[in-house]
Parts: C-alpha cells; sequence; structure tokens
C-alpha cells in the first residue's frame, strides 16, 4: 500500500494516517462496502478524498449544505485537484457544463445534495460517468432511527440500483448500532463492514453544572477557560439575549441562527474563525463544516435531546489535542424539558394534517392535483401565521414526508432571475441612448431564451465571463436595469424549496403510517432519557457512558471528567507530582501555563507548586515574561 503513501504526501502533505483512517482507505481501494462512524474532526474528507485520487474515475460525494460543498470544492481546487459542485445557484447551461466535464474531463470530485437524485436528467448524466466511489456524508440523516433524520436522504438508496458495482462509503460521526444498520440497510450494502473509530476524547473533559443562574456559571466559565468558545442555546431569541449578555460583561461575543441573511451568517463565522471574535452564541445550524481546531470549550447553555447531538457538538472543542471542555448546563424541570420536547417533534396528528392543509392552500393547490409542484418556503413566516412554533411545522413536514406527501429541501442557493418588462423595439432603443450596460445586454440576450416572457435563472458568473466585467460589476449593472424597469430582476437567494410528492387530497383523507409517527416517537423518547441519564450520572465516568452508548465495550474512564476529578480528589493527599513528569508536559508543549499544567494532575496544589520550584532551582525550566513556564535549554 505504498502508492497510498506516496498520494497522502503528494497532495496532502501528510507521511502518516491519522488513527483509524487506513483502515477505511484501504477497504475503499479493495472496491468494498463500508460505514466509517469517526468522531467529529478525525479526518473523515480524507477517507474518500485520498482513494480517488489513487485510481481514475470520479468520487460522487452527498452532502446536505451548499456552503459546505463549496467549501470543500475550493480546498480541493487550491491543491490543483478539479472539483464541482452541482447546486441550484447554477443556471441550466453552467450545469450541464459541469456534468459534460465530469463525463469527459478531468474532474474527481463531483458534490451533490441529496435532492438531486430525484432529478432524472442528472441520473442519466450519472450513469454516463465513470464512477469509482459513492461517499455519503452525514449518513445518519438517512435513516429515520436517528437524531437528525432528513427526509431528502431516502432518495440515496436509489444509488445501488443506478451503479451496482460502484462500492459506497457512508460517513458519520455519530450512529447507534440500530441507526448505523438501518443505514447499511437503505443504502443495500454488498460485503459491507462498520469500522467504528473509538468515541474517546483524552483530551476533553466532560462536565455537567447545576445551576440556578446559567448567565452567572456561563460567565465564571469563559472566565476560567482562555481560548475560543461555542455557546449552544436552544433558541433564536436566547441566542441574541445570551450573546447580549456577554457582550455586556466584557466578552468578546457573536451571535448565529439560521434566520440571518446567509452573506450575514458567513461574514459572523468568519470574524469566530479568524479570532476577531472570541465566543459564538448559536442555535445547531451553526457547527457543520466548521474547521476549527484550537477551540477551548463548548457550552450547552440548555439541554440536548439526543446524546448523538451532544456528542457532535461537544467535539467541535479540543480537535487540535490539547485540554479542552464540554460544558452542559442543567437546571429545572429536566423532566418537564424531555415531555415538552417529544411533544414538540411529534405534534398530535390533527395538528399534521391541519398544517398539510394549510401549506396546500398557501401554494394555491386544488385538491386531485400538485404532484411535483415545489415553492420556495418559508418556515417562520408559515409558522407565525398559524401560531405554532417553527419545530412543529418542520416536524410535521418530516412525518408528512416520510408518508410521500410533500418534502422540504435543506437550505439552499436559488439562482437569480431576469425578466424583460420592455418589448425588443424597446429595448433596442434603450441600446441606442445608454450603451454602458451593451455588454451585460447582449450576454443576457445571447445566453438566455424566453427571457422576454417569463423569468429565467441565470448565472450571474457566466455573464461576467461571457461580458468580460467582473461579477460585481455585471451585479450592479442588473441592479441598475432594475432600477430603470427595463428588467425585472430576483437575486440570488438561500431558502429551502417545499415540494409536493402526490396530489393534494383532502385533510380527512390523510393517512399517516404508524411507522412514521408512533414507532418513531418511541425511539426519539429512548434517545431523550439515554441524554437525561447522561446529565443526571452522579458516579462512574462520563466519558465510558458516551462510548458505551455509542457500542464500545471494555472502555476504561477517562480521568478527566467531572466525576472522576471528584472521585479522585478524594485521594489527592495521596498523589505524587513527580518532577519528571512535569518536565515531560512543559518539554512536549513548548512551554505552559501554571494553570493548564494544574489540571494535568488530580494533586493538592501545593504538592504542584513544589514540584516546579523544584525544577526552577535546578536550572530546568523558567517562567518567561508571559507567565508560560518552559524548559530551558
Amino acid at each position: 500500500m505504498s502508492v497510498l503513501y506516496e498520494v497522502l504526501n503528494k497532495w496532502w502533505g501528510y507521511k502518516e494516517f491519522r488513527p483509524g483512517q487506513r483502515e477505511v482507505v484501504e477497504r475503499v481501494v479493495e472496491g468494498l462496502d463500508t460505514l466509517a462512524l469517526m468522531p467529529t474532526g478525525a479526518g473523515k474528507s480524507l477517507l474518500y478524498q485520498l482513494p480517488t485520487m489513487a485510481r481514475p474515475g470520479v468520487c460522487v460525494v452527498v452532502t446536505p449544505l451548499v456552503a459546505l460543498m463549496k467549501d470543500q470544492v475550493d480546498n480541493l481546487n487550491r491543491r490543483g485537484i478539479k472539483a464541482v459542485a452541482l447546486h441550484s445557484g447554477l443556471s441550466s447551461r453552467s450545469m450541464d457544463i459541469a456534468l459534460d466535464n465530469c463525463v469527459y474531463g478531468d474532474v474527481k470530485f463531483l458534490y451533490i445534495a441529496p435532492e438531486r437524485l430525484r432529478d432524472n436528467f442528472f441520473k442519466e448524466r450519472l450513469l454516463r460517468m465513470k464512477v469509482s466511489l459513492l461517499a455519503i456524508d452525514e449518513a445518519h440523516c438517512i435513516s429515520q432511527w436517528g437524531y437528525d433524520f432528513r427526509p431528502s436522504y431516502l432518495a440515496l438508496g436509489t444509488l445501488r440500483m443506478l451503479l451496482p458495482d460502484v462500492p459506497i462509503l457512508a460517513l458519520t460521526a455519530s450512529a447507534t448500532d440500530k441507526v448505523a444498520e438501518d443505514i447499511m440497510k437503505i443504502l443495500q450494502f454488498k460485503n459491507g463492514k462498520i469500522l467504528r473509530s473509538s468515541y474517546s476524547r483524552p483530551n476533553v473533559s466532560f462536565v455537567v453544572r447545576r445551576c440556578d443562574d446559567k448567565d452567572e456559571q456561563l460567565r465564571r466559565v469563559l472566565g476560567n477557560v482562555e481560548g475560543s468558545a461555542i455557546v449552544y442555546v436552544r433558541s433564536r431569541e436566547r441566542c441574541a439575549k445570551v450573546c447580549e449578555m456577554l457582550v455586556e460583561n466584557g466578552f468578546s461575543a457573536q451571535f448565529y441562527h439560521a434566520g440571518l441573511p446567509h452573506e450575514e451568517r458567513a461574514m459572523r463565522q468568519e470574524e469566530w474563525q479568524s479570532g476577531q471574535k472570541r465566543v459564538m452564541v448559536a442555535t445547531n445550524a451553526f457547527g457543520m463544516g466548521i474547521d476549527k481546531s484550537d477551540v477551548r470549550v463548548v457550552v450547552h447553555y440548555d439541554m440536548c435531546t439526543s446524546l448523538e447531538a451532544y456528542y457532535q457538538e461537544a467535539g467541535r472543542a479540543g480537535r487540535d489535542g490539547r485540554r479542552s471542555y464540554a460544558v452542559l448546563f442543567l437546571e429545572g424541570d429536566e423532566e418537564g424539558f424531555a415531555s415538552r420536547r417529544v411533544e414538540s417533534d411529534f405534534p398530535p396528528l390533527e395538528e399534521v394534517k391541519r398544517i398539510y392543509d394549510h401549506i396546500c392552500a398557501r401554494m394555491m393547490i386544488p385538491y386531485g392535483e400538485g404532484a411535483g409542484v415545489g415553492r420556495e418556503f418559508n418556515v417562520y413566516e408559515f409558522a407565525r401565521s398559524e401560531g405554532v412554533s417553527t419545530e412543529r411545522v418542520r416536524n410535521s413536514i418530516k412525518i408528512l414526508a416520510l408518508n410521500g406527501l410533500m418534502t422540504l429541501s435543506e437550505e439552499r442557493e436559488n439562482s437569480a432571475r431576469l425578466m424583460f418588462c420592455v418589448s425588443r423595439e424597446e429595448l433596442y432603443d434603450y441600446r441606442i441612448n445608454k450603451c454602458e450596460t451593451e455588454g451585460v445586454l447582449l450576454s443576457v440576450l445571447r445566453l438566455y431564451e424566453g427571457v422576454f416572457t417569463e423569468f429565467r435563472s441565470i448565472d450571474v458568473q457566466e455573464i461576467a465571463l461571457y461580458s468580460g466585467y467582473t461579477v460585481e460589476r455585471v451585479r450592479e449593472e442588473l441592479k441598475n436595469l432594475w432600477r430603470q424597469h427595463i428588467i425585472r430582476y430576483v437575486p440570488s437567494s438561500f431558502s429551502p424549496i417545499l415540494t409536493l410528492l402526490s396530489d393534494r387530497v383532502p385533510e380527512r383523507d390523510l393517512y399517516i403510517a404508524p411507522y412514521s409517527y408512533l414507532h418513531r416517537k418511541e425511539a426519539a423518547v429512548e434517545r431523550i432519557e439515554a441524554m437525561m441519564n447522561y446529565a443526571l450520572l452522579a458516579e462512574g465516568c462520563r466519558s465510558q457512558y458516551i462510548q458505551r452508548y455509542f457500542g464500545e465495550s471494555n472502555v476504561e474512564p477517562c480521568g478527566v471528567c467531572d466525576l472522576c476529578i471528584a472521585r479522585r480528589k478524594g485521594n489527592m493527599g495521596t498523589v505524587v507530582v513527580s518532577t519528571d513528569e512535569v518536565l515531560r508536559i512543559v518539554s512536549e508543549r513548548g512551554g505552559v501555563s501554571p494553570r493548564d499544567l494544574a489540571r494535568e494532575f488530580a494533586a493538592e496544589p501545593e504538592k504542584i507548586v513544589e514540584a516546579v520550584t523544584k525544577l526552577m532551582e535546578e536550572k530546568k525550566i523558567y517562567c518567561d515574561g508571559g507567565g508560560i513556564l518552559r524548559r530551558k535549554m
């Protein structure tokens, strides 16, 4: 397998695999179906990227978010690897060119959203490609028994039928045995195998804090732990409120949720990732695709609904291997929270049916019609008009999707659209007198047909390339034409699309299958109970509990969670702090603060000070001007 190491070094500059990567890569190269369960930050993208670069053919990667696709494509292109992404922001012409390059060109990676597999045109083009691998990211979304089930992922079951001889690699950071089996069943694995990396995070200290004042506890945690932080909260309203509280108390903080405009979210994420803002207060909309290794603490201000979600979000702490913390706040009526959450996730069937009927009415779909009709759908506006929470609307649509009635796409980029609102003759007169927009107008007329009779999707980058202008100038010229009432112009936007999968039926005739409601509700109750048990754990080890939940056996206590530390504190008087161990830690890290050093020992502070003083007297270590202990060379 020396070829794999050559490819690893050539394209990524690494000489060794991370733990758990090599076995997965070797199976993929052998053409065997594989489900890889690897913790967040363990390098899952390399598992499909390296085998693809080691042999001919295209790798088709299914991933749920447009922004994530674009990041991956940009990263690969920067390495000199040809990759493209198909999303609704592309014009049909650009999409056609991209697919042609996958069939005839040297493209190695094609990124698509799961909804793309409902497109017969795409499936026809897919069959003409030399596909070497099918990679399914966030594979837990395919299982209705999982914590983050997405109906759009059910379309992935057609992949095996389309490409029966192409191996499938499914990837996820968190899945129970039941979910793992469901993933392999839906994807129709042949000779399938689960490769499970350990869920142990020895550098992350899992902590639960009971508190009457969460704000005070949060300020204390952020004051005691230096470095970047994420604070997860349950709602958008709390998101802004907690952020405001932190800023008022002198913390550099920003907030993030799905209701912010796409550009605003991108800017806020960049400010946090670059270190301009220390703390990101966010809903669970924040996290997927984050590439920041130095997050020192992840705080869950509110209870999670499953250990899978909690572990994935908490796992964004300490990817660089340094000591980090995952802290969960606990207060008040936990059992009340659990029952309210289940009710929100599974609204009464009468409410589900009413939401179906009102959505169809809003889309102006008559009874007996509507199959295949799709519209932009603002969940928040609809929920406000109905007087229910957005979660109840989303979860009702999930239940309806499982019954083949409708589906709501994940957030996607909707392409810019344009239509002329003047005649050809009027446009000719305008061009004679206003020649500064000639390049944009000519490009639109030559690239797109039917723009005088209906809205047509356009690709601003394509117009820029054709006209020789910059993308920014094209956008500005289009806005100017819009202001002068020459065109009607709808800029690109990010919003979900709701599509009816079957003709509308009367509310009274709507059938909801038990597996889509009752059975899934039972599974949700089990997940919440497991999360509550973790939070209320009074003895043992929190990391050990998590590992066993995900199917690991023979696991040892972590020694660094709050329960392990509390147990060890009882024996602090017998702990000896070795000067050799202190010297090793200082040497390996190139320097360490006294506070971080103290966290490495379950001993009385006086004993740590005694060992440090001895080493300084022996001139083996010293304290620099910044208060960091360093080894003398």
